[in-house]
């Protein structure tokens, strides 16, 4: 990184809060950019200092638990949040009046208001705020609008994801808040569709074109569990889009046979698939073979930094997850989850995790057909 005299730009010192758990990756991922020179890890905020081995290749950071007090003393221009979802706003909120600008792993906040808050404390504060939907930052998703403006496709009838992933009942007692809907009079919302599946609803509303709050027209969700747990494990929803195209996701923890999670675009002349954790595309269409096609991917951080130092382009700034942001104020508001009954469910050969009976083909019928669970369980009634 240069700056505009021309000579080697500083590296931005980086304050990063949670470090462990899925903080591990972005550890790993701030590492790679010290050593290109872009990042300088200032500190790290956790509730037990990392060791020396977790900290290989990034310095030798402060460490504190207090998150405003490393902002302070580390002269911080960016902080990194990846810590329990119903802490996210209070960290956020510490980051902005500090003028600190700000990478905020998804979800985001764990209520509308609480994202409005953030939302309005970072505009205020003149900083920028980077969404963590990685998969936003695939160079597939502009790949796919370009072919659907030129009419590949056809007219596009609907987006569908499809999540089938399996967690073990050990994944649920990982951490206090794992598995709840509120914790402590505090809203929490880790179900599968906000939390570890967010990335699939984020994405096929992306695909839609209606990644903004007021993109939202109508929600209907099917929230369900196998789990012994409060929120949500086996769901679906289907987001009715103000430019009329229904946009569904269907995911699961529960799966039989797990995959890898996908968007499907569908059109009145073919359709494009998306496995969005790879960045590879299938192009299917009438009257052609099938097209695929691997993407490279642009890092948040990298991205963020780059905005911060040379005003490159915010790829997923707070308003580009409003509309992700009402489905989760709908699981939040919405009755709690259905349990399964023991029928509908079994356990691994292991004992280790609940497997629901046919989930995997529901999964993907919903993004197959852009309909519910119910829809597709009456029709096989």
């Amino acid at each position: 990184m240069t700056a505009a005299d021309g000579r080697p730009a500083p590296p931005v010192p980086v304050v990063l809060a949670g470090a462990r758990g899925h903080g591990r990756w972005h550890l790993d991922n701030l590492r790679r950019l010290t050593g290109a020179g872009l990042v300088r890890l200032a500190g790290v905020c956790e509730l037990r200092p990392l060791d020396s081995a977790e900290l290989d290749g990034c310095g030798d950071p402060a460490q504190s638990d207090d998150f405003a007090a490393l902002l302070d003393t580390t002269g911080a221009r960016v902080a990194v949040v990846c810590t329990p979802i119903d802490t996210h706003t209070d960290l956020a909120l510490t980051a902005a009046r500090r003028g600190v600008h700000l990478l905020l792993e998804k979800p985001p906040a764990p209520s509308e208001a609480d994202f409005r808050r953030i939302a309005a404390a970072v505009r205020d504060a003149g900083t920028a705020c980077q969404i963590g939907f990685q998969s936003l930052g695939s160079h597939a998703l502009p790949a796919i609008a370009a072919l659907v403006a030129d009419g590949a496709l056809g007219e596009v009838t609907g987006v569908g994801a499809a999540g089938a992933w399996a967690r073990d009942e050990a994944y649920y007692r990982r951490s206090p808040w794992a598995g709840r809907r509120r914790m402590g009079g505090a809203d929490v919302v880790d179900g599968v569709l906000t939390n570890p599946l967010a990335h699939a609803v984020a994405t096929a509303l992306a695909l839609a074109g209606s990644t903004h709050a007021d993109d939202v027209a109508g929600i209907e969700l099917e929230l369900a569990r196998a789990n012994d747990i409060e929120s949500d494990d086996t769901s679906c929803v289907r987001v009715t889009t103000r430019g009329g195209i229904p946009v569904t996701a269907a995911v699961t923890l529960c799966a039989e046979q797990p995959g890898e999670p996908y968007v499907m675009v569908h059109g009145s002349r073919g359709r494009i698939t998306f496995w969005y954790k790879q960045d590879r595309v299938l192009l299917q269409r009438a009257g052609h073979g099938p097209v695929e096609t691997e993407y490279g991917r642009t890092d948040l951080l990298e991205n963020l930094v780059r905005h911060v130092t040379r005003g490159e382009e915010l790829l997923v700034p707070p308003e580009r997850t409003g509309a992700f942001m009402r489905v989760v104020e709908a699981v939040r508001t919405a009755p709690d989850p259905r349990p399964l009954p023991p029928d509908r469910w079994y356990r691994d050969e292991a004992g280790a995790r609940r497997i629901v009976k046919g989930v995997d083909s529901l999964v993907h019928a919903s993004a197959d057909t852009l309909s519910l669970f119910s829809e597709l369980e009456a029709t096989d009634s």
